[in-house]
Parts: structure tokens; sequence; C-alpha cells
């Protein structure tokens, strides 16, 4: 049974790689008159020091520090798995989590296809170091791929690309990103789960959610058929609706 979590309102959002908390402005316009909103940019991002590169706990810990001492917390790709890593350092800070474009584990290893070969993300590495423009472009573009409102979304994110995070940063996410597996930690997430994903997302694979969802002791799935990689740039209001609802308990 889902616990009651009427008495919350403070959530913060965990914006995705290559981002800042700008790409949150749409999706919290929504539900800023009913909720505390905390937008925080990761490590190395924006107005925020890096932490030492290392792992996901590290940077869900930096995060925290700053967060409220009750709070739901919502990510978005990178984020997501940040969250994951945070409810499961600090249980009894986090009260609900809202996992969007989320995977335990990027890269494919044995009992997990549903993920990016190791050899690509090494090669997103090289790239990145040889052409960021370019790299980071390509990204853009891979976002967006399937959405119904492609353009809407790839113009929304290359605008909001966060074009001044220094390049150690941005290859230091993508280590984590290589290195991090959460599915043998996924059964120690108390905390209720809402698993939203879009159907056309050619980053993390919709598979990826739905099995994360399976595996979560109190989680649902929400698959939005239209939507790509960045569900809240393309469906602002129904992805707001559906975090509402969930939120309230």
């Amino acid at each position: 049974m889902m616990r009651s979590a009427k008495r919350v309102r403070d959530v913060v959002l965990l914006h995705g790689w290559g981002y800042d908390s700008a790409v949150w402005r749409d999706l919290a316009a929504l539900l800023a008159p009913r909720l505390r909103l905390h937008v925080p940019d990761l490590p190395g991002y924006g107005a925020a020091p890096a932490c030492p590169p290392g792992t996901l706990a590290q940077l869900a810990r930096a995060v925290a520090r700053a967060a409220p001492r009750r709070c739901h917390v919502v990510g978005w790709s990178l984020g997501g798995e940040i969250a994951l890593a945070w409810a499961l350092a600090l249980p009894r800070q986090v009260a609900r989590l809202v996992l969007i474009a989320t995977t335990p584990c990027f890269a494919r290893r044995p009992g997990w296809p549903c993920a990016s070969a190791p050899a690509a993300l090494a090669e997103s590495a090289r790239a990145l170091a040889a052409d960021r423009g370019g790299t980071l472009g390509r990204f853009v573009g891979a976002q967006g791929k399937g959405d119904s409102r492609r353009r809407h979304v790839t113009d929304a994110l290359q605008r909001l690309l966060a074009a001044h995070a220094p390049d150690p940063v941005l290859a230091a996410g993508l280590a984590v990103l290589a290195r991090a597996d959460l599915r043998g930690d996924l059964h120690r997430v108390k905390q209720p789960v809402l698993v939203v994903h879009g159907a056309h997302d050619r980053i993390v694979s919709p598979v990826a959610g739905r099995r994360l969802a399976a595996m979560l002791p109190d989680a649902r799935f929400h698959l939005l058929r239209s939507c790509a990689h960045a569900p809240f740039l393309s469906q602002p209001a129904r992805v707001a609706a559906l975090m509402r609802g969930f939120l309230r308990g």
C-alpha cells in the first residue's frame, strides 16, 4: 500500500546530463502553485560547485545537503539515477520519487540488454573531447527523435544546453553513467515511485523503464506514447498532472 505524502509539499527537481536547472522551467511553472519547488543545479553545472567525480551516491549527497529535511524528488535521466541513489542513501529525507526517462543501469551488462553498449559510451566521451559542439548537437537530435513534437523539443533542448558546463564535468558524468548499476539495490527502495517514460525514447529504452518499475517494491509505470526522451518538454501539462496526482498520494 502506498504511504500518504499529503504533508510533504517540497519537491526537488534534478536535471539530466548536459543541462542545468533551467530545463525544468515550463514544468515548474505548472507545478509551482501547489508545491514548493527546489530546482538546484547538479554539481559542476550552472552556479553549483563541482564535487569530486566518482559515484551516484556522492552526487546524491551533494544535492541532499541543500535540500529540505523531507521532500519528494523528481529526476530526469542522469538526475533520475541520482534520485534513486539519494532515496537509498537517505531514505528518511525522500518521501516519494518521480523518475523520468530513467534506468538503473545505463551501460549494457549481462542480464541487462536494454542499454547502451559500453563501447558507445566510450566513443561518446572521445567525441566530446574532440568535437564538443557536434557531439552535443547530435545528443539533442537523438533526444527528440520519434517525438510527435520533435521540432519543439529539439529547439528547446538546444536552447537549454548548459553551454558553460566545463568539459571535465561532462566527461565525469559520462563516466558515472558508464559505471553505475543500481539493479541490486532496487529492492531497498521503499518509497512509492512513479516511473514516466516516452515510448520513442532513443537514449534510455522504455523497456528499461518498465523493468525498473517492475523491480521496485512500490512503483507504477506510465508510458507516454507520443513522447521521446524529454516528455516534460513535449507534454508538460500531462506530465504535471501525473505528478500532482501521484505526489498527493
